[in-house]
């Protein structure tokens, strides 16, 4: 008998479960949690919201995802991918804009599984990848500038685009914070560096205990250096079914359409490339078509709960792999641990100095912005793929994704057209 085509994999995974696995899957969902948590926070702020909807986030849709997904250890929660996508959404239509968009990614994910498109995804050309990937990093390194320096803008001032973002800097260095430079850049050192004294704690929650303990404790660090807690409300215990008072209307809908088609695409494209690294660390195969219905399910779970758009995390799967997970429960472990997390420590979060926040963004962009792939392509020497490569970039991050994506896609296929066409004329 065939088999089902959305068949979850934690059916499989399960059989022949013992004691001493549990045991694996508890060990390995703890470290990610704790990897989890000060990012999950980092990468909320970085998309234009308030720090607990990162951990919103990574509870329900890491829970849904691996309950549903296709792949044995992928640990889905918000990504820097859809940083600037959630801050631009927000910022024109409001948190029932980005809430609608995302449910409608979500639906997009559910029915791409249903159509089994998740063996298409893969074909995404590699240079429109590893553009608009390097884009997405600019964006982020430059977004942190404000918060690394310890700059204060103007009342008023919400910078979205690039442009903006780099105007607002320029016009506020005058408030640079030395003070707030020092703990940012001790962070980046902890970041950098502890990995190869230490590995098995993660080098941002270090980080951020350090950093914190400064702030606390040193005088000197009392009005130069902001935490979450000076800018943010920390709410305590389950979050609030906000979406019952959004407004949603026809004329909302249509305008979020770009967003939530790209949301999708990303979602998509971002999980099953996580879930082959995942594979090959686990020597597994994952199911692309169940995972896209997981992704679709646990993004609608996420803005329900109050989170953002979700991804499965390259970053936090390896290190799920690495640590001993094998199973989903890994996974769901994980999401639990953040929930007794904000259940009974997220007040503490309000201790995080803002600069190390920006920090932790930093190594964030670094590790995503493949810049060896991208120095790759450009030496192939292929002249079609470069210019396909920059276009991507660049519209990244002078425009937005839909527009990266769609000018990169166009200009691929007319490169591939123009060569059949030329192919033809020579013989």
């Amino acid at each position: 008998m065939k088999e089902f085509y959305l068949k979850p994999k934690i059916i499989s995974s399960l059989k022949g479960y013992n004691a001493n696995a549990f045991l694996n899957d508890l060990i390995a969902g703890i470290i990610v949690a704790i990897i989890a948590l000060p990012l999950s926070i980092a990468l909320a702020l970085a998309s234009g919201v308030e720090p607990a909807r990162g951990v919103y986030t990574a509870i329900a849709a890491g829970f849904i995802v691996s309950l549903l997904g296709g792949s044995r250890v992928q640990i889905a929660g918000p990504t820097a991918a859809f940083a600037t996508i959630v801050a631009g959404v927000v910022a024109t239509n409001g948190m029932d804009g980005l809430f609608l968009a995302t449910v409608m990614a979500g639906i997009i994910l559910i029915v791409m599984g249903l159509l089994k498109l998740g063996s298409f995804i893969k074909y995404m050309p590699h240079t429109i990848t590893v553009g608009f990937t390097g884009g997405i990093a600019v964006t982020i390194l430059l977004g942190q500038i404000k918060d690394f320096l310890g700059l204060t803008y103007a009342d008023g001032v919400k910078p979205i685009e690039t442009a903006e973002k780099i105007e607002a800097n320029i016009e506020a260095i005058s408030t640079f914070s030395p003070w707030a430079l020092l703990i940012g850049a001790i962070s980046l050192i902890i970041l950098i560096f502890y990995p190869k004294i230490e590995k098995k704690i993660p080098p941002s929650l270090i980080a951020v205990i350090v950093a914190a303990l400064m702030v606390k404790f040193i005088p000197i660090f009392d009005k130069g250096v902001y935490t979450i807690g000076d800018l943010y409300t920390i709410p305590t215990g389950l979050p609030k079914a906000e979406f019952l008072n959004f407004e949603i209307t026809a004329e909302k809908i249509i305008a979020v359409i770009p967003n939530a088609i790209t949301i999708a695409v990303l979602a998509g494209v971002e999980s099953l490339l996580s879930c082959v690294v995942a594979d090959s660390m686990v020597n597994s195969k994952h199911n692309p078509n169940s995972e896209l219905v997981a992704q679709g399910f646990g993004n609608i779970a996420s803005v329900f709960f109050g989170g953002i758009p979700a991804t499965g995390a390259i970053a936090r799967t390896s290190a799920n792999a690495k640590n001993g997970g094998r199973t989903p429960v890994a996974g769901m472990v994980h999401a639990v641990c953040l929930l007794l997390v904000l259940l009974f420590l997220m007040p503490y979060a309000a201790l995080i100095p803002m600069p190390t926040i920006a920090a932790i963004l930093f190594m964030v962009a670094y590790n995503m912005s493949e810049w060896r792939k991208f120095v790759g392509i450009v030496k192939q020497k292929r002249v079609t793929d470069i210019i396909v490569l920059f276009v991507t970039f660049a519209l990244t991050v002078v425009f937005d994704l839909v527009v990266a994506i769609a000018v990169g896609l166009a200009l691929h296929i007319v490169f591939i057209l123009m060569a059949k066409i030329n192919k033809r004329v020579k013989v």
